[in-house]
């Protein structure tokens, strides 16, 4: 018995292009903190290191020793907050609209950005897709358009799928170029 036939039908996915705002996917933030970890840990690591030689020179004065410790540990504490908590703020600050003309790209927590990309101006695309992403599904839609500004347009912390979807849709359709 074929098993195929009958199966229910997957239901039907949401059009890429439906005009609406939408949210990245909340695991970007948990593989951008996993980033700022890592850039923490090679950032601090080197620095311990050298400290580490410094308290062991008998040279230096007590206080000064006491001093660079007090730093070192100072800064990369505030490092390792700053890159645990900006994913979370970048997060609420980022979304996406698609409709049939143009993509809108929404980003910034200080300096806030609109970037709007006509599908005529899509010269091709691209979905990336690190270690990390990879482990938690996720990919990156890169954007190559026709200009110089921004050329070369980014959308991570989609999920996978939608991303190809999305890519998929911003393809010129009936063998047309976008050039």
């Amino acid at each position: 018995m074929d098993t195929a036939a009958t199966a229910p039908p997957s239901p039907p996915q949401p059009a890429v292009a439906d005009g609406l705002e939408h949210r990245l996917d909340p695991r970007i933030v948990r593989v951008h903190r996993m980033g700022g970890w890592i850039t923490t840990a090679v950032t601090a690591g080197p620095f311990g290191v050298v400290l580490i030689g410094a308290l062991l020179n008998p040279d230096p004065p007590v206080w000064l020793k006491a001093l660079l410790t007090a730093l070192w540990a100072g800064l990369s504490l505030l490092l390792g907050w700053w890159l645990h908590r900006y994913p979370a703020l970048a997060y609420d600050h980022a979304s996406y609209r698609i409709d049939e003309d143009v993509i809108e790209i929404r980003r910034g927590v200080v300096f806030r950005r609109v970037i709007s990309v006509p599908r005529t101006r899509v010269q091709h695309t691209d979905v990336s897709q690190g270690p990390i992403e990879r482990a938690y599904g996720l990919g990156t839609l890169v954007i190559y358009t026709a200009g110089t500004e921004y050329a070369r347009v980014s959308l991570s912390g989609l999920e996978h799928g939608r991303a190809l979807a999305i890519r998929d849709h911003l393809l010129p359709r009936g063998g047309a170029d976008a050039v």
